[in-house]
């Protein structure tokens, strides 16, 4: 390659990486944006194939020693059945839509949120325990009296490790559009890496004999992008709130957690290696 060419491709790089992160890039909800909403909806889901994921074992050889004849890609599927005992992808969801939601002020038009009972409803998918994978009809909530779907998506979760230090982590987006005409005014992705964070190493060998481990490193990635949200969804910016609606259904004011603790795996009887175990953690 020449020179002029050299030197152009130099020149498009800069604006090819900012054309490839314009995709996830955030976008702030202004107050005017916000007080033109009357009916909002909300929405959570994971995409097919988001988590929960293993990556421990087959992406750090630090464990080496400890697998002895067990194969990192068998042990990362054996603490993948684990990560799926310890929290549903369906309360996964479900906690990031609640959390947010209850955290929002008592103020319009949080106070006229559809009732999500009847937005699951209308997709199909209440008290479902897999989460739509697909993206939804949304034409359909808007049969509910919605104008505005507030929607929040999982693209990947489940537990990783680097040089012997393991976490969770959780990646996606939330994002708030118009029905009519399918306008964004809000966009806010999230990449929470414990690891990078610097928080506790997760054992995973304690994991895989009580995964509800891994169900409170999650909820605590989920917690932290509940907080993340509610503040992204509420402008200091806004004008005077319009009066209520009688007409309105009732306001999203789902409590709590979202399902039970898992319960702790048994221990084997015997010190051999459990069909489906990983080994036990050190003392």
């Amino acid at each position: 390659m020449g020179y002029n060419g050299l030197h152009m491709t130099r020149r498009i790089l800069p604006f090819l990486a900012l054309v490839l992160a314009s995709g996830c890039a955030s976008q702030r909800l202004t107050g005017a944006d916000l007080d033109q909403v009357r009916r909002p909806a909300f929405i959570s889901r994971i995409k097919d194939g988001a988590g929960p994921k293993s990556l421990v074992f087959r992406e750090d050889s630090a464990y080496g020693d400890k697998l002895k004849k067990l194969e990192p890609v068998e042990a990362d599927r054996r603490l993948t059945v684990k990560l799926l005992q310890a929290v549903t992808r369906f309360e996964v969801s479900e906690r990031l839509r609640v959390n947010t939601l209850t955290q929002l002020p008592r103020e319009f038009p949080w106070t006229h949120v559809v009732d999500p009972a009847r937005v699951a409803s209308v997709l199909e998918s209440f008290l479902v325990e897999e989460v739509p994978a697909n993206a939804p009809d949304y034409d359909l909530v808007a049969s509910l009296g919605a104008d505005t779907i507030v929607e929040f998506v999982i693209e990947d979760y489940g537990m990783r490790s680097d040089d012997g230090h393991a976490g969770a982590y959780l990646r996606g987006y939330g994002r708030m559009f118009t029905l009519d005409g399918r306008t964004e005014v809000w966009r806010r992705p999230f990449d929470l890496d414990q690891v990078t964070q610097g928080k506790p190493h997760l054992d995973p060998f304690k994991v895989g004999k009580n995964p509800s481990l891994f169900r409170d490193a999650m909820t605590e990635l989920l917690d932290e992008v509940a907080q993340l949200f509610v503040k992204d969804l509420t402008p200091q910016d806004r004008g005077a709130a319009p009066p209520p609606s009688r007409a309105s259904a009732a306001s999203d004011v789902v409590p709590g957690q979202a399902g039970a603790p898992a319960p702790e795996a048994e221990k084997p009887a015997e010190d051999t290696l459990a069909p489906g175990e990983l080994p036990d953690p050190d003392p």
